[in-house]
């Protein structure tokens, strides 16, 4: 265990963390990383294996895996970070509102938030992106839009809880308005889960968002994302070509280290109330 007192995180933890960090930067610096453009075809060859040239071989066209896998990690990186910010960020406001104001708002827009919730997030975000088209803003924006509703289950019930103890109804009591007692009162006492819940929201966008560019319906080429990657690359499965085993790890990676980042946050920070 590394810190002291209940601050401490375990060594896989940290691994995770950094791991995490790693393509965070990857996704910032990429294109000052990348030995070549994102379409260039650098040789005549097709998923060859790696070699001091290409350290993790070439797709099939010839394209170096070590540069698309770089350069793919800020769309998927990137655009499910957005998405997840959105996401909980509407999430949360609408659930703590929901949860102070109650009555007849609460039932209006919970009901509506289930219902959302009934439908099949892969269908729904095929079904949209088909339709409108699958830039950039419309992929972060779909994303959001299936994934809010989750984050304000979440969030409305924390609040509820949070908002009939003691020290919120001191607030109201003394007078205090309706913002102050969700900004000073409400919020800070559940954002240890909110952020656990931002780091699952991202872990289900970044496979939904891979789900869709496997597809054919994320980030368009000559970009991609790491789903992309893998279809593209998928008929060299069968020679176990690391152009599809290389962007699968790197899924994989990323969302295994997220997953046991959150498992293994300070208990400090797990805890619902501080």
């Amino acid at each position: 265990m590394l810190g002291a007192g209940s601050l401490t995180i375990s060594v896989v933890g940290a691994m995770c963390f950094c791991i995490i960090l790693f393509w965070v930067v990857i996704a910032l610096i990429g294109p000052w990383l990348a030995p070549y453009p994102i379409g260039k075809i650098v040789s005549m060859d097709v998923f060859t294996s790696p070699s001091r040239d290409y350290l993790l071989g070439t797709d099939y066209l010839g394209r170096d895996m070590m540069s698309r896998i770089i350069l793919g990690a800020r769309y998927t990186v990137g655009v499910s970070i957005a998405a997840a910010f959105i996401a909980c960020t509407i999430g949360v406001a609408l659930g703590m509102i929901s949860a102070v104001l109650g009555g007849w708002f609460d039932t209006i827009v919970s009901r509506g938030i289930d219902a959302l919730i009934a439908i099949p997030h892969l269908m729904f975000g095929l079904v949209i992106i088909a339709a409108i088209g699958s830039s950039l803003p419309v992929l972060v924006g779909t994303l959001a839009f299936l994934y809010f509703p989750g984050s304000f289950r979440i969030a409305r019930a924390l609040a509820v809880n949070i908002n009939e103890l003691d020290f919120v109804q001191v607030a109201k009591a003394r007078g205090e308005g309706f913002f102050y007692t969700v900004r000073e009162e409400i919020l800070p006492n559940m954002i240890g889960p909110v952020l656990a819940d931002f780091g699952l929201r991202f872990v289900f966008i970044v496979l939904l968002l891979s789900g869709l560019s496997f597809l054919g319906l994320g980030v368009q080429p000559p970009n991609a994302d790491w789903g992309a990657l893998v279809r593209e690359n998928v008929s060299g499965l069968a020679y176990g070509a690391p152009a599809v085993i290389m962007p699968s790890l790197a899924i994989a990676s990323l969302t295994i280290s997220v997953n046991l980042a959150i498992d293994n946050l300070p208990r400090r920070l797990r805890d619902r109330l501080p």
